[in-house]
């Protein structure tokens, strides 16, 4: 029976990732450009993609786009898509979770493994925001933290010039204030 209970849980945790790896494929397959004569969107393919944006003039020919502002406004979307995607893949599994807690066939093993897991989404969910406003609060732009559990990745939006070995040591010692985890298990990414 306790082979049976550990089988759906690692069923249902693998069917969370699907579901998370669905959703960010669903999203981004999606993705529009804006044509300046419409104003309306366009699909990715119809056009190329020019430094992240995708301009068509009135007779259907493509304009280059500025590159000025063009990295800051590509790392602007990764880290609003990147929250976006975070929270759809959450709300996902939370729901499952709360599904398989609310089953009335449930074993009580089940219910609790659940109840831990969705535990432990809210307080990795709370610790990402620590993380992400102290971060900038140290003056970087923005930046969007992933905890797992048994690592923290960090996405830096890096300052001009790039991100220095004081800056990842910044960083390093927010995430390891906050989650507990050792130096090693603490990722910095510089975006872009």
């Amino acid at each position: 029976m306790k082979l049976w209970k550990r089988n759906a849980v690692v069923a249902a945790i693998v069917l969370f990732v699907c579901v998370a790896v669905y959703l960010n494929w669903s999203y981004n397959n999606g993705r529009e450009t804006i044509s300046p004569d419409t104003g309306t969107g366009k699909t990715l393919g119809e056009a190329a993609l020019v430094d992240g944006v995708t301009i068509v003039g009135q007779d259907g020919e493509e304009i280059p786009a500025s590159t000025e502002g063009g990295a800051d406004t590509l790392i602007d979307t990764y880290f609003a898509d990147a929250r976006l995607s975070r929270q759809q893949a959450r709300d996902s599994a939370l729901s499952l979770l709360r599904d398989a807690a609310a089953s009335e066939d449930a074993d009580q093993s089940v219910i609790d493994s659940a109840n831990l897991s969705i535990q432990a989404m809210a307080d990795y969910t709370m610790k990402e925001s620590q993380i992400e406003n102290l971060v900038t609060a140290k003056g970087y732009a923005d930046c969007v933290a992933f905890i797992s559990e048994n690592s923290v990745s960090v996405v830096v939006a890096p300052p001009e010039g790039g991100l220095t070995a004081a800056d990842v040591a910044k960083v390093t010692d927010i995430a390891l204030s906050e989650t507990g985890f050792s130096a090693s298990q603490v990722k910095i990414i510089p975006a872009g």
